[in-house]
């Protein structure tokens, strides 16, 4: 399913038709953290993947910038994510959050992947600005639970593959398609994973001192059966 979604660019509204939405996972550059990862899905039941890094297709439609996502039950999480967005023109970098089913995942993560929505922030940068000091880049991640909120995941772009090396282990080259949207791996959580009724995703670039931010409440709909 294709969608034409909304972006800011330099301050002005820029459509964009996505129609591939990627989502890559075990994307670490020190294996020590990927396993790291790998151990604190395993605590909750997640098989290890067959291959790192993997890339996990999943409906265009998943993607949004709503300020509130639909799940069903309680045991769905977000992950704080750069993200890649491939235009006619160019490739723009956002933030976003892998928001999955954990309890789905523990029997089939390509499946998991398709039960959320993916929101993301609006604004968009221009990946050429970025190129030169990638790996000071920094994501973070507060998540609300119970009233309470905290920080969930903090570091520095550089614990992922740089996107030229992730791109190229995707495709084959420093190429991605127009009308791609790309998730591009986390950080290892503070704590237990696990969700709450907000979630705040955050990418600063300490170079110019400007910050990609989203936020987005978590409805939990009820199951029937």
């Amino acid at each position: 399913m294709q969608g034409i979604m909304d972006f800011l660019v330099n301050g002005a509204s820029r459509r964009i038709d996505i129609a591939q939405l990627v989502i890559a996972g075990w994307t670490g550059r020190d294996r020590a953290s990927v396993e790291k990862h790998i151990a604190e899905l395993e605590a909750i039941g997640v098989k290890r993947p067959r291959v790192v890094p993997i890339f996990y297709r999943v409906a265009a439609g998943l993607l949004t910038t709503a300020r509130e996502i639909d799940v069903v039950g309680e045991h769905s999480s977000g992950e704080v994510e750069f993200v890649l967005v491939s235009a006619p023109d160019g490739l723009y970098v956002g933030v976003g959050s892998d928001h999955t089913d954990r309890k789905v995942e523990a029997y089939g993560i390509t499946v998991s992947k398709q039960m959320c929505p993916k929101p993301m922030g609006r604004e968009l940068w221009s990946f050429a600005e970025l190129d030169a000091h990638w790996d000071r880049l920094l994501l973070r991640s507060h998540i609300t639970r119970g009233g309470k909120r905290r920080i969930y995941q903090e570091g520095e772009a550089s614990h992922m593959l740089a996107p030229r090396e992730l791109l190229s282990r995707f495709s084959g080259s420093a190429f991605l398609a127009p009308g791609t949207a790309m998730f591009c791996g986390t950080l290892a959580v503070r704590g237990e994973i696990g969700g709450g009724e907000r979630f705040e995703i955050e990418l600063h670039d300490p170079v110019s001192g400007r910050s990609l931010r989203h936020e987005y409440a978590v409805r939990e709909l009820a199951i029937a059966d």
